[in-house]
């Protein structure tokens, strides 16, 4: 690398500091999913969000219940008949969640393109 390069190296292990501000709940795939899908529908159910994200009960469920605890969904259980039903809705905090991970996504991937 030539002296004076605008390139730099970070070790492995550094981690750089934009990506240490990422809210790494949002972030994981199956979850960003979720709340995505939440984001622009009033409320889906299990089986809708299951189909949607083509995934499975087990999965969904760990995921789902992680974005609950953290208050990012809320979770609502009754019966249709005698068939239980679980809706899902993303909670203000959810959207606000969402909404601050999106806009540091657009400015990392801006600061990647201006270099």
């Amino acid at each position: 690398m030539a002296r004076g390069s605008a390139l730099r190296r970070e070790s492995p292990r550094e981690t750089p500091p934009a990506a240490q501000r990422l809210d790494r709940l949002i972030h994981e795939r199956m979850r960003l999913g979720i709340v995505s899908a939440l984001a622009v529908n009033e409320s889906l159910t299990f089986n809708e969000l299951k189909a949607l994200l083509k995934t499975t009960d087990g999965n969904l469920s760990v995921h789902a219940r992680k974005l609950e605890d953290a208050g990012y969904v809320d979770c609502a259980k009754s019966f249709d008949g005698r068939t239980p039903k679980t809706d899902y809705r993303l909670t203000a905090a959810g959207r606000r969640a969402l909404e601050k991970y999106l806009a540091h996504m657009e400015a990392l991937i801006k600061a990647t393109r201006e270099k």
